[in-house]
């Protein structure tokens, strides 16, 4: 149990001020060359421990879907949302995280009083918050999010590979694999796929 404890500090701190509804944010998908970036957002009441969350990247897939059911069912509100390549092309990669970031805050069912962000960027909220340098790996509130952001994304991506079997989504989740990069040098770049994103390097000229 100390390891949840210590990832409760954070937490503790803010809800010594007061804040009733802290929210925890992360991304998922910010890296491939393929699929939608995700990003969750969640408020857990102030007494939760999940024993086992952490961030998402240390846990088993197994574990993550385990523990995502665990964060859903003792969430006080919850929120995951995707943006799409076409707009990751449009207004680059850093704008399109934010932008699922806010948008999932926005559809919570219950509006935070502050919010605590996985990472060093400078965007701002329109609400308090403070983003968190490795937040999913020192906030039980953060890591949840990122728990949730991952699993939806994965659970996206192997949906897509039915419909794009031949660039194996469902294998490598959209990241720039050396199988993934000669699927797409044979059959050429789908929809799905993050034109930005096609370097040289993974067109192989």
């Amino acid at each position: 149990m100390d390891a949840v404890i210590n990832m409760r500090e954070i937490e503790n701190s803010v809800y010594q001020k007061g804040v009733k509804y802290l929210c925890g944010i992360d991304e998922a998908g910010r890296g491939p060359l393929a699929g939608p970036v995700c990003a969750a957002a969640v408020i857990l009441p102030a007494d939760c421990v999940i024993e086992g969350v952490n961030d998402s990247k240390k846990l088993t897939e197994k574990r993550r879907e385990a523990l995502f059911d665990k964060i859903v069912k003792e969430a006080v509100a919850y929120s995951v949302q995707f943006v799409n390549p076409d707009v990751i092309d449009e207004i680059n990669i850093r704008n399109a995280t934010h932008l699922a970031m806010e948008n999932a805050v926005r559809s919570l069912s219950v509006r935070p009083e502050y919010i605590i962000i996985d990472g060093n960027d400078k965007i701002p909220f329109d609400l308090p918050y403070e983003y968190i340098i490795k937040g999913d790996a020192k906030s039980q509130t953060i890591a949840a999010a990122s728990i949730l952001a991952k699993v939806s994304r994965d659970r996206l991506m192997v949906e897509l590979d039915k419909k794009y079997p031949q660039y194996g989504f469902a294998k490598h989740k959209g990241y720039g694999t050396a199988a993934h990069m000669q699927a797409i040098r044979e059959f050429g770049v789908s929809e799905v796929h993050r034109k930005t994103f096609m370097t040289k390097k993974v067109l192989g000229i």
